[in-house]
């Protein structure tokens, strides 16, 4: 009888251990496309997200955490249009994982499946931190990121077709959802229609684009530009209705700002977990659209 429990242990702990390697290694470049692997992989992929809401994209460490991740993913999901351009390469030649190198079915780029603004006629280092590719962030429009959770999905399929059936019944799933949270988005929104916005940094293009707010100015003098007094002296001649910083910025050219003119600033998350209560991607634009109201009507 205990030869018998004993087998029983071994063959459970063997079936358990082969669940555990079945799942896809996904190795997501910034948390947004860590919670959307999530919403469409579900159970069947582990995930490590590379970045955290706390950092800014551009500009990581090529850490050898990251290398060892890298080297046993199955799939790399990243921004793309040069958004990771100053480390993700360095981490693909160091993994040496041909799987998730560029071209190859297990690297995907969320730019490739969109539309980008903002994409230069010449490309001038001289004007600031200018993508030649156009804006990547992507992520703040939530009608690019069904796009892009269309194709990161039939990407999902074609590299661990076993699960092809889960990933097109959880996208389905998704998709419903995300439909109807976006209707209810939009109409909680349609009050901002119009409005004038300064921003800090570009990274707001997206958002603004889908609410049909208008950008008037940006604290940054140009793209990656430290705001200075000079710029900020000018913006006070600018009629806006609202600042618009994530928590990555720096407070006090915003509230200068507001201290000249009275136009009031609200600190909007810029990817998930970035504020309290923006933990996955539909609570991401809940928390941007209550923000924004409460500043409307306030």
């Amino acid at each position: 009888m205990r030869n018998n429990r004993l087998s029983m242990s071994v063959l459970l702990a063997l079936l358990l251990a082969g669940t555990a390697q079945a799942k896809l290694n996904v190795f997501a470049c910034e948390p947004e496309w860590a919670a959307l692997v999530k919403e469409l992989a579900g159970d069947e992929a582990s995930i490590f997200a590379a970045t955290h809401a706390g950092q800014d994209p551009h500009h990581v460490e090529a850490r050898p955490s990251l290398i060892a991740r890298l080297r046993s993913a199955d799939l790399a999901v990243c921004t793309g249009a040069e958004l990771e351009t100053g480390w993700m390469p360095m981490v693909q030649r160091r993994a040496r994982n041909p799987k998730v190198l560029p071209g190859q079915p297990g690297y995907f780029e969320a730019t490739d499946a969109v539309t980008l603004l903002e994409k230069p006629a010449e490309l001038d280092r001289a004007e600031g931190d200018v993508h030649g590719d156009g804006n990547p962030h992507v992520q703040l429009d939530p009608r690019r990121i069904l796009e892009i959770a269309k194709a990161l999905s039939a990407r999902l399929q074609q590299i661990d077709g076993s699960n092809s059936t889960l990933y097109r019944r959880r996208l389905q799933d998704f998709a419903a959802r995300w439909q109807a949270a976006l209707s209810r988005w939009q109409g909680d929104a349609g009050a901002l229609r119009g409005r004038r916005v300064v921003v800090h940094h570009q990274e707001w293009t997206y958002l603004l684009d889908w609410l049909g707010m208008q950008r008037v100015g940006s604290l940054e003098p140009k793209p990656g530009i430290p705001p200075n007094m000079a710029h900020l002296a000018q913006l006070k001649q600018q009629p806006a209705d609202l600042i618009v910083l994530s928590p990555l910025n720096d407070e006090k050219p915003a509230e200068w700002l507001t201290s000249q003119t009275g136009v009031p600033a609200v600190v909007l998350p810029q990817t998930v977990g970035a504020v309290s209560g923006s933990d996955d991607l539909f609570s991401l634009f809940d928390t941007i659209v209550r923000r924004l109201n409460d500043l409307e009507h306030r």
